[in-house]
């Protein structure tokens, strides 16, 4: 083998839900090394939504974690270079790299968002995706969109 398999990195669960899959997150949001600031967003989104959320017995984090994985995408296509042109790849992702995908798509779709906050950009943003729509689960079918279109060309994965 070429390539030396890296460690899994671990991390800490966060101190108010005591899940490392927030810590997770919340490093994904983080600029500048602010982790403070990044806890805060992610804590008042939760709170946002436990405002937003009227008849749903689901806590916060639960409608947190059911939005990420509607966001989270199966498969990604890959440029590949055959002969003079580029030809989009479809191959699958791996389980690790789908969560990081997800988390980076809500992120950004958030931050396009007009709300006036960053928290409650990212309580919107997560609501929706929990719902099955908004701009995150719509970026995530144009890429299960363009690996179904080049579906021809999968067997170039190697």
């Amino acid at each position: 083998m070429r390539k030396v398999k890296k460690k899994e990195k671990v991390y800490f669960p966060d101190p108010k839900f005591n899940d490392p899959l927030v810590t997770r997150f919340v490093n994904h949001i983080m600029k500048n090394g602010k982790k403070n600031i990044a806890y805060n967003i992610f804590y008042n989104a939760m709170n946002k939504i436990d405002i937003i959320k009227e008849k749903e017995e689901k806590s916060a984090l639960e409608i947190w974690k059911e939005g990420l994985k509607n966001v989270t995408p199966h498969v990604e296509v890959i440029s590949r270079r055959m002969g003079g042109s580029n030809i989009q790849v479809p191959a699958p992702i791996s389980s690790n790299s789908k969560i990081t995908k997800a988390m980076k798509l809500l992120i950004s779709c958030a931050s396009i968002r007009t709300e006036k906050t960053m928290a409650n950009k990212l309580a919107y943003e997560i609501w929706d995706a929990f719902q099955e729509q908004g701009e995150a689960v719509k970026r995530k079918e144009n890429i299960h969109k363009m690996a179904e279109a080049n579906k021809a060309f999968s067997h170039f994965r190697f």
